[in-house]
């Protein structure tokens, strides 16, 4: 399936220039992919653990923080409330309900320990039986209150912070005495809430960071930087209840994404909470976040670039590559073509030159035989008619020489050959046309033209094949230039040019194609498929220039001598 994949990716069909845009594409997409996949799975695990990390890394301290000063509030309590048991114990009812004597027990507590505010004795009706304190409560029943109903279950109790009669934040701790002789009472203290909130400024939070108390129904037990004062109902999402600290993230009211932590007292129903804006709290992964994504961005703007540099270079490279290919294939069809030709060739001129011998040497002793006979009145006639025989015979011998010549069944005679001289021969040939059509040939040929070694008579067919195709694409009265000059590099360069009627772009990359002809029935297509291998054999080149209705530019160049003469000759 994978092997398909890749096969229709990379197997493209089309315009050629559709298929090399969108193989560069398929490639580029395959490699970024290739390329980007693993990194961007690199910078996804190492985001996650790495945040997972710096959170362990943030919250421990914070749970540090938070179990340490749970443990100091719980042991601030547990004192206040082991101190209360202990008075409770060591004192009888009676000395308890001695209105000098629980003033005195109260100046000692607070001499000693920090925090109380008042202390009374409750009987077991719920009726304040004695009190020391700044305000007047004796006789006050508290039989109806929880705190009265709580101590008598659980033998102790610890409020939450009220306001009560006195106005202020306070708490109470009350302890339950039940003597050996059954007899019961309670006795509660009054606790000033300013240790709590001197015990949370002391915990050295960081910025921003808030720290607070709140009860389990979710109202606040201390004063909040940023969620209300004492006895207000806490903003935030009551953390469920739990027997150890715990974190959670939460929005707040303020639309602040902040991490809490929670730590549940074991002695009262308080809840520790410390929150912390994660803007503060993950600080360093923020700019972590920022430069690993700067990093991934360039890097991914400079894979991207590479590839598509890279990817333009192997197309380019590939399109070179079939492009030379096609020419390969199109020059090696040429030459199959011209091998074609020429094994034609061969078989034509030897079956042409048979019947061309008999007729030879029929005409030759026809003309012996009128020779060696007496005057009659038809003998200059006869001798004329069998001459004009031998003269086409011996014009026929020549072209069928060149045929040979052109599929290298013969010997090519190589000697020094003055190109200007030929020219003038080849117009001899074509100067009934000329004059017929009135044309106008115009000779700019070079006087200091230098002498090369090459074939006469097949300089010669070049000559008369692209004379003929001048005088083809022009009308009557047209004109045609000829000009020569010396090469740059050695050799003789020959230019023909005509005004007539051009050739098309898409016709001209097979103009020396064997048996392609413009001229439909009136032409073969191998006059300039022959002059073509012709140039090729003498180790020369060809070229053509032309644009449609301005006429035609043939160049052949021709090196001082061939440069494989084995294979001339051969």
């Amino acid at each position: 399936m994978y092997k398909k994949i890749i096969n229709n990716l990379f197997l493209l069909e089309g315009e050629p220039q559709n298929r090399y845009k969108a193989l560069k594409r398929n490639i580029i997409i395959i490699m970024v992919l290739i390329t980007t996949l693993p990194l961007a799975t690199m910078i996804i695990i190492n985001y996650f653990q790495y945040r997972s990390h710096l959170r362990s890394q943030i919250i421990a301290p914070l749970y540090a923080m938070a179990e340490k000063t749970k443990h100091s509030f719980e042991l601030f309590l547990d004192q206040r409330l082991a101190i209360i048991r202990f008075v409770s114990t060591t004192y009888n009812f009676e000395d308890l309900s001695n209105e000098k004597d629980i003033e005195k027990i109260l100046l000692s507590l607070k001499k000693e320990w920090s925090g109380f505010v008042d202390i009374g004795l409750i009987n077991k009706d719920g009726e304040l039986v004695s009190y020391a304190g700044p305000y007047s409560l004796l006789g006050k029943n508290y039989s109806e209150q929880i705190s009265f109903q709580e101590t008598q279950i659980k033998g102790k109790y610890i409020s939450n912070v009220f306001l009560g009669h006195r106005k202020s934040p306070h708490i109470v701790i009350a302890v339950q005495h039940i003597t050996d002789k059954g007899q019961t009472w309670i006795l509660r203290a009054t606790i000033d809430t300013d240790f709590f909130d001197n015990l949370i400024s002391s915990m050295g939070l960081p910025r921003q960071t808030d720290a607070f108390l709140i009860s389990k129904d979710g109202f606040l037990q201390t004063d909040s930087l940023y969620y209300g004062n004492t006895l207000e109902k806490c903003p935030l999402p009551l953390p469920k209840i739990q027997f150890r600290s715990t974190s959670f993230e939460e929005t707040d009211d303020k639309n602040r994404d902040i991490i809490l932590v929670s730590s549940p007292f074991s002695i009262a129903d308080y809840i520790l909470v410390i929150a912390q804006p994660q803007s503060v709290a993950l600080k360093s992964w923020y700019a972590f976040r920022t430069d690993m994504m700067i990093i991934f961005l360039v890097s991914l703007v400079i894979i991207v670039f590479s590839i598509i540099k890279m990817t333009d270079v192997l197309i380019k490279r590939i399109k070179t590559s079939d492009e030379h290919r096609e020419k390969v294939l199109v020059e090696l069809q040429h030459a199959q073509k011209l091998s074609s030709i020429g094994r034609l060739a061969t078989g034509v001129a030897h079956e042409i030159n048979n019947p061309l011998a008999i007729i030879n040497q029929k005409a030759g002793l026809m003309n012996d035989l009128v020779e060696r006979t007496k005057d009659f009145d038809k003998k200059p006639k006869f001798v004329d008619l069998t001459n004009a025989i031998l003269n086409s015979v011996e014009r026929c011998k020549k072209i069928t020489h060149r045929l040979l010549c052109f599929s290298k069944r013969i010997d090519v005679k190589i000697e020094p050959v003055n190109m200007n001289h030929i020219i003038h021969e080849a117009l001899e040939f074509l100067e009934k046309e000329i004059l017929y059509r009135k044309m106008d040939i115009n000779l700019n040929l070079s006087e200091s033209l230098v002498s090369v070694k090459s074939d006469h008579g097949q300089i010669q067919q070049i000559l008369l094949n692209l004379l003929t195709n001048a005088f083809a694409a022009i009308e009557d009265l047209g004109r045609v230039e000829i000009e020569t000059e010396n090469g740059k590099d050695g050799g003789i360069k020959v230019k023909i040019t005509d005004n007539g009627c051009g050739i098309p772009k898409d016709v001209i990359k097979n103009i020396f194609d064997p048996f392609f002809s413009t001229k439909k029935e009136n032409g073969t297509g191998l006059g300039l498929s022959i002059t073509y291998g012709i140039i090729k054999k003498l180790g020369g080149k060809i070229s053509v220039d032309s644009n449609p209705g301005e006429g035609s530019v043939f160049t052949f160049e021709l090196p001082e001598k061939p440069n494989d003469m084995e294979t001339i000759n051969g």
